[in-house]
Protein backbone atom coordinates (compact mmCIF):
# COMPACT_ATOMS: atom_id res chain seq x y z
CA UNK A 1 0.00 0.00 0.00
CA UNK A 2 1.46 3.42 -1.15
CA UNK A 3 1.90 5.96 1.61
CA UNK A 4 3.48 9.38 1.66
CA UNK A 5 3.61 12.89 3.12
CA UNK A 6 2.36 14.60 0.19
CA UNK A 7 -1.40 16.37 0.64
CA UNK A 8 -2.94 13.74 -2.01
CA UNK A 9 -1.83 10.68 0.07
CA UNK A 10 -0.38 12.52 3.40
CA UNK A 11 -1.19 11.31 6.94
CA UNK A 12 -4.86 13.25 6.55
CA UNK A 13 -5.45 10.39 4.19
CA UNK A 14 -3.83 7.29 5.64
CA UNK A 15 -6.53 6.47 7.85
CA UNK A 16 -8.69 5.46 4.06
CA UNK A 17 -6.06 2.49 3.79
CA UNK A 18 -5.10 2.33 7.58
CA UNK A 19 -8.43 2.70 9.32
CA UNK A 20 -6.52 2.04 12.93
CA UNK A 21 -5.04 5.77 11.77
CA UNK A 22 -8.36 7.17 13.98
CA UNK A 23 -7.94 4.02 16.72
CA UNK A 24 -7.63 4.71 20.34
CA UNK A 25 -3.79 4.88 21.03
CA UNK A 26 -2.31 6.46 17.99
CA UNK A 27 0.27 8.79 17.75
CA UNK A 28 2.42 11.36 18.26
CA UNK A 29 0.99 13.34 20.99
CA UNK A 30 1.25 16.54 22.09
CA UNK A 31 2.77 16.60 25.26
CA UNK A 32 1.46 18.79 28.14
CA UNK A 33 3.77 19.01 30.71
CA UNK A 34 0.92 20.45 33.59
CA UNK A 35 -0.68 17.25 32.81
CA UNK A 36 1.52 14.61 32.88
CA UNK A 37 1.60 13.20 36.17
CA UNK A 38 4.52 12.12 38.00
CA UNK A 39 4.97 8.13 38.55
CA UNK A 40 7.44 7.62 41.56
CA UNK A 41 6.83 3.46 40.21
CA UNK A 42 8.97 4.66 36.96
CA UNK A 43 12.45 3.19 36.56
CA UNK A 44 15.05 5.24 35.30
CA UNK A 45 15.87 3.38 31.70
CA UNK A 46 18.74 1.31 31.04
CA UNK A 47 19.89 1.92 27.35
CA UNK A 48 23.14 -0.80 26.84
CA UNK A 49 23.86 -0.45 23.45
CA UNK A 50 26.75 -2.07 21.12
CA UNK A 51 28.50 -0.33 18.59
CA UNK A 52 29.78 -3.86 16.82
CA UNK A 53 25.88 -4.63 16.69
CA UNK A 54 25.53 -1.50 13.55
CA UNK A 55 24.73 -3.20 10.16
CA UNK A 56 23.73 -0.52 7.69
CA UNK A 57 22.41 2.58 7.17
CA UNK A 58 19.24 2.98 4.48
CA UNK A 59 17.21 5.97 2.44
CA UNK A 60 13.73 3.49 2.29
CA UNK A 61 11.71 6.54 0.71
CA UNK A 62 10.32 8.27 3.58
CA UNK A 63 13.48 8.75 6.25
CA UNK A 64 16.49 7.24 6.73
CA UNK A 65 17.34 4.24 8.82
CA UNK A 66 20.23 2.87 10.81
CA UNK A 67 19.77 -0.88 10.95
CA UNK A 68 21.14 -3.10 13.61
CA UNK A 69 22.06 -6.64 14.12
CA UNK A 70 19.11 -8.02 16.84
CA UNK A 71 19.98 -11.84 17.14
CA UNK A 72 21.44 -11.65 20.72
CA UNK A 73 20.86 -9.30 23.99
CA UNK A 74 23.23 -7.26 22.69
CA UNK A 75 21.79 -3.49 22.34
CA UNK A 76 18.98 -3.92 24.72
CA UNK A 77 16.38 -1.24 26.41
CA UNK A 78 15.50 -1.88 30.29
CA UNK A 79 13.61 -1.23 32.70
CA UNK A 80 11.81 2.48 32.28
CA UNK A 81 8.31 1.77 32.08
CA UNK A 82 8.53 -1.55 30.30
CA UNK A 83 9.07 -5.14 32.03
CA UNK A 84 11.49 -7.74 30.23
CA UNK A 85 13.94 -7.38 27.46
CA UNK A 86 13.26 -4.80 24.58
CA UNK A 87 16.09 -5.18 21.54
CA UNK A 88 16.93 -2.32 19.35
CA UNK A 89 16.21 -3.07 15.40
CA UNK A 90 17.04 0.56 14.07
CA UNK A 91 16.97 3.93 14.34
CA UNK A 92 15.58 7.29 12.20
CA UNK A 93 14.35 10.34 12.06
CA UNK A 94 11.61 12.80 11.19
CA UNK A 95 12.25 16.42 10.31
CA UNK A 96 10.84 19.86 8.84
CA UNK A 97 11.29 21.50 5.34
CA UNK A 98 12.55 24.57 8.16
CA UNK A 99 13.91 24.36 11.16
CA UNK A 100 10.46 25.78 12.76
CA UNK A 101 8.73 22.55 12.56
CA UNK A 102 9.47 18.60 12.33
CA UNK A 103 9.43 16.64 14.93
CA UNK A 104 6.25 14.29 15.51
CA UNK A 105 5.65 14.44 19.61
CA UNK A 106 4.84 18.50 20.74
CA UNK A 107 5.76 19.77 24.14
CA UNK A 108 3.20 22.24 24.94
CA UNK A 109 2.44 22.97 21.21
CA UNK A 110 6.01 23.35 20.81
CA UNK A 111 7.34 21.44 17.92
CA UNK A 112 11.16 20.98 17.59
CA UNK A 113 12.69 20.87 14.40
CA UNK A 114 13.80 17.15 14.47
CA UNK A 115 13.13 14.05 16.27
CA UNK A 116 15.12 10.95 16.56
CA UNK A 117 12.83 7.56 17.33
CA UNK A 118 15.27 4.57 18.70
CA UNK A 119 12.67 1.49 17.69
CA UNK A 120 12.90 -1.36 20.16
CA UNK A 121 11.31 -5.10 20.27
CA UNK A 122 10.06 -6.65 23.04
CA UNK A 123 12.13 -10.32 23.28
CA UNK A 124 9.12 -12.02 24.64
CA UNK A 125 8.22 -12.76 21.11
CA UNK A 126 10.21 -14.54 18.24
CA UNK A 127 11.33 -11.58 16.29
CA UNK A 128 10.32 -8.06 15.10
CA UNK A 129 7.81 -8.74 13.00
CA UNK A 130 5.94 -10.94 15.76
CA UNK A 131 5.90 -8.53 18.03
CA UNK A 132 4.94 -5.47 15.91
CA UNK A 133 1.64 -6.21 16.02
CA UNK A 134 1.48 -6.79 20.07
CA UNK A 135 -0.06 -4.43 22.38
CA UNK A 136 3.37 -4.90 24.57
CA UNK A 137 5.34 -5.30 21.72
CA UNK A 138 8.11 -2.48 20.81
CA UNK A 139 9.08 0.54 22.76
CA UNK A 140 10.49 3.52 21.13
CA UNK A 141 12.43 6.15 22.55
CA UNK A 142 11.97 9.44 20.87
CA UNK A 143 15.03 12.26 21.09
CA UNK A 144 13.91 15.79 20.35
CA UNK A 145 16.61 17.98 18.53
CA UNK A 146 17.27 21.54 19.44
CA UNK A 147 18.59 24.10 17.07
CA UNK A 148 22.43 25.06 18.08
CA UNK A 149 26.17 23.86 18.41
CA UNK A 150 26.98 21.83 16.03
CA UNK A 151 26.54 17.80 17.29
CA UNK A 152 29.68 15.78 16.35
CA UNK A 153 28.10 12.82 17.26
CA UNK A 154 24.99 12.96 14.74
CA UNK A 155 28.06 14.31 12.04
CA UNK A 156 28.72 10.78 11.86
CA UNK A 157 25.89 10.00 10.44
CA UNK A 158 24.80 12.98 8.17
CA UNK A 159 28.30 12.33 6.19
CA UNK A 160 26.92 8.99 5.16
CA UNK A 161 24.35 10.85 3.25
CA UNK A 162 25.77 11.50 0.10
CA UNK A 163 26.20 7.18 -0.35
CA UNK A 164 21.86 7.41 0.31
CA UNK A 165 20.41 10.54 -0.93
CA UNK A 166 18.10 8.58 -3.42
CA UNK A 167 15.61 6.63 -1.97
CA UNK A 168 16.68 2.51 -2.17
CA UNK A 169 20.32 3.70 -1.36
CA UNK A 170 21.95 1.77 1.57
CA UNK A 171 25.61 1.49 2.30
CA UNK A 172 27.01 -0.46 5.43
CA UNK A 173 27.34 1.74 8.59
CA UNK A 174 29.61 -0.09 11.01
CA UNK A 175 30.23 0.78 14.48
CA UNK A 176 28.23 3.54 15.30
CA UNK A 177 27.28 4.05 18.98
CA UNK A 178 23.47 5.31 18.91
CA UNK A 179 24.31 6.18 23.05
CA UNK A 180 26.41 8.84 21.86
CA UNK A 181 22.67 10.77 20.33
CA UNK A 182 21.09 10.52 23.82
CA UNK A 183 20.56 13.31 25.77
CA UNK A 184 23.14 14.17 29.49
CA UNK A 185 19.61 13.57 30.98
CA UNK A 186 17.27 10.80 30.77
CA UNK A 187 13.66 11.83 31.97
CA UNK A 188 11.36 10.83 30.37
CA UNK A 189 7.29 11.11 29.46
CA UNK A 190 5.66 8.03 28.68
CA UNK A 191 2.74 6.65 27.55
CA UNK A 192 0.96 4.08 25.86
CA UNK A 193 0.38 4.85 21.68
CA UNK A 194 1.08 3.35 17.51
CA UNK A 195 4.00 3.13 15.15
CA UNK A 196 3.65 6.64 13.26
CA UNK A 197 4.05 5.26 9.72
CA UNK A 198 1.63 2.86 8.38
CA UNK A 199 0.66 0.51 8.80
CA UNK A 200 0.54 2.50 12.55
CA UNK A 201 0.03 -0.58 14.52
CA UNK A 202 -1.10 0.34 18.35
CA UNK A 203 1.91 -1.57 19.85
CA UNK A 204 4.30 1.21 20.85
CA UNK A 205 5.34 1.92 24.46
CA UNK A 206 6.68 5.51 23.67
CA UNK A 207 9.19 6.75 25.57
CA UNK A 208 10.16 10.87 25.31
CA UNK A 209 13.23 12.17 26.43
CA UNK A 210 12.67 15.56 28.02
CA UNK A 211 15.91 17.26 27.20
CA UNK A 212 16.61 17.72 23.41
CA UNK A 213 20.13 17.30 21.97
CA UNK A 214 21.61 19.42 19.79
CA UNK A 215 21.89 20.07 16.20
CA UNK A 216 23.06 22.94 13.99
CA UNK A 217 21.01 24.45 11.17
CA UNK A 218 24.02 23.48 8.66
CA UNK A 219 23.19 19.72 9.77
CA UNK A 220 19.59 20.22 9.58
CA UNK A 221 19.67 20.94 5.90
CA UNK A 222 21.98 18.54 5.50
CA UNK A 223 18.76 16.22 6.45
CA UNK A 224 16.97 18.07 3.89
CA UNK A 225 19.21 16.79 0.97
CA UNK A 226 18.06 13.56 1.33
CA UNK A 227 15.67 12.99 -1.49
CA UNK A 228 11.89 10.86 -1.65
CA UNK A 229 12.57 10.08 -4.75
CA UNK A 230 14.54 7.46 -6.46
CA UNK A 231 17.51 7.53 -9.09
CA UNK A 232 16.01 8.64 -12.19
CA UNK A 233 12.99 10.40 -10.64
CA UNK A 234 12.25 13.84 -10.42
CA UNK A 235 14.07 14.84 -7.47
CA UNK A 236 11.97 15.44 -4.35
CA UNK A 237 13.35 16.68 -0.99
CA UNK A 238 13.14 14.38 1.88
CA UNK A 239 11.29 17.37 3.76
CA UNK A 240 8.33 17.53 6.52
CA UNK A 241 8.05 13.60 7.30
CA UNK A 242 6.29 13.86 10.18
CA UNK A 243 2.85 12.86 11.16
CA UNK A 244 0.84 15.39 13.34
CA UNK A 245 -0.16 14.88 17.10
CA UNK A 246 -3.07 12.61 17.31
CA UNK A 247 -6.16 12.65 20.00
CA UNK A 248 -5.30 11.38 23.10
CA UNK A 249 -8.33 10.32 23.88
CA UNK A 250 -8.08 9.79 28.05
CA UNK A 251 -4.78 7.92 27.77
CA UNK A 252 -2.68 8.81 31.20
CA UNK A 253 0.68 10.62 30.13
CA UNK A 254 3.18 9.94 33.14
CA UNK A 255 6.87 11.47 33.87
CA UNK A 256 9.33 9.88 35.41
CA UNK A 257 10.57 13.23 36.68
CA UNK A 258 8.72 15.98 38.99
Amino acid sequence: MSWRYADNNGPAKWVENFPIADGPRQSPIDIVPGEASYDAGLKPLSLKYDPSTCLDILNNGHSFQVTFVDDGDNSTLTNGPISGTYRLKQFHFHWGGSDDRGSEHTVAGTKYPAELHLVHWNTKYPNFGDAASKSDGLAVVGVFLKIGADNPNLQKVLDAFDSIKAKGKQTTFPNFDPTSLLPGSLDYWTYDGSLTTPPLLESVTWIVCKEPISVSPAQMAKFRSLLFSAEGEPECCMVDNYRPPQPLKGRPVRASFK
